[in-house]
């Protein structure tokens, strides 16, 4: 993601995020954000899965397994994360670009499409605990993610991203250590201007086959992701607790048995 974007960028999202007031997601009934991460606090995706079944929604909010972390740290597990949606739809631009663009008017073009009609007016609504939710289905080659604007996104308390592809810089990503889980087949390398256009934010979309509105619980490792219907966000965390509770002590046991040193997936 070129530098020089950002004084583009967070203008135009401020202006948009104004105009796009009305899409920052609704306050939940039930548990408050700072509540269900509370509650989230540790899970496993295996957990919440089987919370899931437990209260009946079973097979909901799967995840395709074709998604999966950019990187893994199998000492600290910081690849993981528990948070709440933000979610954000890109589309296939229908425009029709000169092409070639005049080499003394391309950086005015670039700038403009940053502004007007691909920019992130998501910004503004991005609180500590949100997980950035990026449908970018059928956009092609193009990278809407980047090493720059993921870096932004995390510095406002973002703790991951879940995108259908659409990433690109992925060293420097991966070198970032921030989370993120896509599809492999999907990722991009081409920038926004003369590819896509935001579509909404804070509505539905789809990831992997699986339903993610605005507010919805997700929860991602080595497993892959699960999302949790905000409404069912208290009653699937306290049936996975008790059956991590449960797995973490019997694990435990079993290490002391065949003298194994005891490591961070089994201590409370």
């Amino acid at each position: 993601m070129r530098f020089f974007i950002r004084a583009l960028l967070i203008p135009a999202a401020l202006v948009l995020g104004a105009r796009l007031a009305a899409q920052e997601a609704p306050a939940p009934t039930g548990p408050s954000d700072a509540e269900v991460l509370k509650l989230y606090d540790g899970l496993r995706v295996a957990d919440v899965v089987d919370g899931m079944d437990i209260v009946g929604l079973r097979g909901v909010g799967l995840v395709d397994t074709r998604f999966q972390a950019l990187w893994k740290d199998l000492d600290r597990f910081d690849h993981q994360f528990r948070g709440i949606a933000l979610t954000v739809r890109y589309v296939p631009q229908n425009r029709v670009v000169a092409n070639p663009i005049p080499a003394e008017q391309y950086a005015k073009w670039e700038s403009d499409w940053y502004n007007q009609v691909s920019p992130e007016p998501f910004l503004p609504l991005i609180k500590p605990g949100h997980v950035i939710v990026i449908d970018g289905s059928g956009n092609g080659d193009v990278g809407t993610i980047g090493s720059f604007n993921a870096l932004e996104w995390m510095s406002r308390g973002a703790r991951g991203i879940l995108t259908t592809g659409n990433i690109r810089d992925t060293d420097e990503v991966i070198k970032e250590r921030i989370p993120v889980y896509y599809d492999p087949l999907q990722r991009g390398r081409g920038i926004r201007p003369g590819r896509n256009m935001v579509e909404s934010v804070n509505k539905p979309v789809v990831i992997g086959g699986a339903l993610v509105r605005p507010g919805d619980v997700v929860v991602a490792d080595g497993d892959g992701v699960v999302v949790v219907p905000r409404e069912y966000a208290a009653p699937v965390a306290q049936a996975a607790r008790a059956i991590l509770v449960k797995d973490k002590a019997g694990r435990k046991a079993l290490y002391e048995r065949l003298g194994r040193p005891v490591d961070k997936t089994v201590i409370d």
